[in-house]
């Protein structure tokens, strides 16, 4: 149900013919393919790929400066795009992707309407895409079917950015598996749009010949450090919200290891299970549905899981019913604000898998992810003496030269603990 907030200003049918939808980055990947399959139900998408210190200066204007980092740059991404003029403000919409929880997941939607009344802009309809009901737009409903596409899209980003990952710091050509990335994006995109195939089936099917195709990468052994990302979702998978982390680290000879966004949403479904479990907080056909998708979302990782060890080369995911109990003598369950106990068991996941050296991105602003993610360092080192983690901060005023700097200090203790191990064994 809509909220009628002062800003409010609903998404309609006509709008879906005359608008585009402006997308923020996060995830370049896995947000071409969604939209890719949003395009064929006939919406109108373009995905912002603009960075640079200017989006964060744009943000700072309209959101007080001790709002989070993220929102800072969310909301400047897109007022720094329709400032540029490249878009009609009377043909434009933004969308927000939102679980409804705290922070981003609720909270950004009042803080862009805000920023854009601010900015001359009040008449822009911001779409929030939810499963949680937060509000209603007649022109932007997802069915069971564009939901299930939807995630299909997530299912086959992370595969490839997994496999892109592992193939990235040893290609004899290099770019060769970003190239190969890019084909399959659009391809799939296509392919599971309106009246596409999105069973199990096809996803088993697509698994193999993505699999079989990244295999042809040509590449040599070198000398590498395994580095695991974790953090806040936005800033732990935006290159504009972590000043191209993964560019960074594979050039200084890193093989980068991010967890799938799917364990996210396997997350946030996981915690409304346990909300009717523990607090009957969720009504029982809501709980109902939770639970049907949660064995979903897990049959179809261990059908990539399988995929993957059957295939051979390329190292396989945690099952999330694993990482839902590493961190449980860590932290409580009940711990979900943001990324809460996530967060703590994919620093756990990673060290378990052979990444023991941890960036956990950390934004101005997020306590949650200080609490789970820079709290629970101490923990995790005491219990596992190996474990190498840096957390790096990222905010406006925070410098690149002094994260990469940390970054860099953080690479060399981690080359110097394989030498040592080396020379003992």
């Amino acid at each position: 149900m809509a909220q009628m907030e002062k800003n409010y200003i609903a998404f309609t049918e006509e709008m879906k013919d005359t608008h585009t939808i402006l997308v923020p980055t996060m995830l370049p990947m896995h947000f071409r393919m969604i939209m890719n399959v949003m395009r064929t139900y006939g919406y109108h998408m373009e995905l912002l790929e603009k960075s640079g210190p200017e989006i964060a200066q744009t943000g700072l204007k309209y959101v007080h400066n001790d709002t989070c980092y993220p929102a800072i740059l969310v909301i400047g991404q897109f007022i720094d795009a329709l400032q540029a003029g490249g878009y009609d403000p009377d043909k434009v919409a933004l969308i927000l992707f939102q679980t409804g929880g705290g922070c981003r997941a609720s909270n950004y939607i009042s803080l862009l309407r805000k920023a854009l009344a601010k900015a001359g802009y009040p008449q822009v309809p911001v779409i929030s895409l939810s499963l949680a009901g937060i509000e209603d737009h007649p022109g932007f409903r997802l069915s069971v079917g564009k939901l299930k596409r939807i995630m299909c899209g997530v299912f086959y980003g992370d595969l490839l950015m997994t496999l892109v990952n592992q193939l990235r710091p040893y290609e004899l050509h290099p770019g060769e598996a970003q190239k190969k990335a890019e084909v399959w994006t659009e391809r799939l995109g296509r392919e599971l749009g309106a009246g596409g195939h999105s069973g199990l089936g096809a996803l088993k099917r697509n698994y193999r010949r993505i699999l079989e195709d990244f295999a042809t990468v040509e590449c040599e052994a070198r000398d590498t450090v395994r580095v695991g990302v974790v953090g806040e979702i936005f800033v732990k998978y935006s290159p504009l919200g972590n000043n191209n982390l993964e560019d960074f680290l594979v050039r200084e000879g890193a093989e980068v290891d991010v967890p799938g966004l799917l364990d996210f949403c396997l997350y946030c479904v996981y915690n409304n299970i346990m909300d009717y479990k523990l607090y009957r907080r969720v009504r029982w056909p809501a709980y109902a549905a939770y639970t049907l998708a949660w064995k979903y979302l897990l049959h179809c990782k261990r059908a990539m899981i399988d995929e993957i060890r059957k295939q051979g080369r390329f190292r396989a995911p945690t099952p999330f019913e694993e990482t839902v109990q590493l961190g449980k003598d860590y932290l409580n369950i009940g711990a979900k604000m943001g990324e809460g106990w996530l967060l703590t068991s994919e620093m756990l996941e990673l060290a378990r898998s052979g990444a023991e050296n941890i960036v956990c991105t950390q934004p101005f602003g997020c306590l949650p992810n200080h609490i789970c993610g820079k709290g629970m360092m101490k923990p995790i080192k005491d219990r596992n003496p190996n474990v190498n983690i840096v957390a790096i901060d990222y905010d406006a005023g925070a410098t690149r030269v002094n994260q990469e700097n940390r970054l860099k200090l953080m690479l060399a203790n981690a080359r110097r603990i394989k030498a040592e191990r080396e020379s003992a064994s």
